[in-house]
């Protein structure tokens, strides 16, 4: 991935509505011809058995390109469905914008795991939505886009 001339921006996805805005909003105002928009997504922790599985655990999956991204049967074994309009706006987005779309899944806490995606693949920039928490709730259970802009390096674009 360390062509000359591709950034690498991260979006955070968990395929609501929120990080749907936040994906369309990198690519319709970041993303330009050349750049690797690495798709971040956070799953609840696995319950596999197997050494690989118990790997990818710590240090997340590798790096899944889109095609394989796309396919259903592929993502089971990861425990992640990404949604058909994901799926649809990074393909799309790919082939217009001759882009490098792929997924980096990670297992736990999303507040712990992004800040650990931005240091490790390295990310040059981020975009995250914002769920809009009620105040009571972020007190609770803190917000997701407030923890990573304060604990990353990179720059972080928070879409509300």
């Amino acid at each position: 991935m360390a062509e000359s001339g591709g950034r690498r921006i991260g979006v955070a996805v968990d395929f609501s509505e929120c990080s749907k805005k936040a994906l369309n909003w990198a690519i319709d105002n970041l993303v330009r011809e050349g750049d690797y928009v690495i798709l971040i997504t956070v799953a609840p922790s696995m319950n596999y058995e197997e050494g690989e599985m118990q790997l990818w655990e710590t240090v997340g999956s590798p790096l899944i390109p889109l095609s394989e991204f796309s396919e259903a049967s592929v993502m089971k074994k990861y425990g992640v469905k990404p949604d058909a309009e994901t799926l649809d706006i990074a393909n799309t987005a790919a082939r217009q914008k001759s882009i490098t779309v792929v997924m980096k899944i990670y297992w736990g806490d999303p507040r712990e795991k992004i800040c650990e995606a931005v240091d490790h693949i390295p990310i040059s920039s981020l975009v995250i939505g914002n769920r809009g928490l009620g105040g009571l709730r972020r007190m609770i259970m803190g917000s997701v886009s407030n923890h990573v802009v304060n604990n990353v390096a990179c720059p972080v674009t928070v879409v509300k």
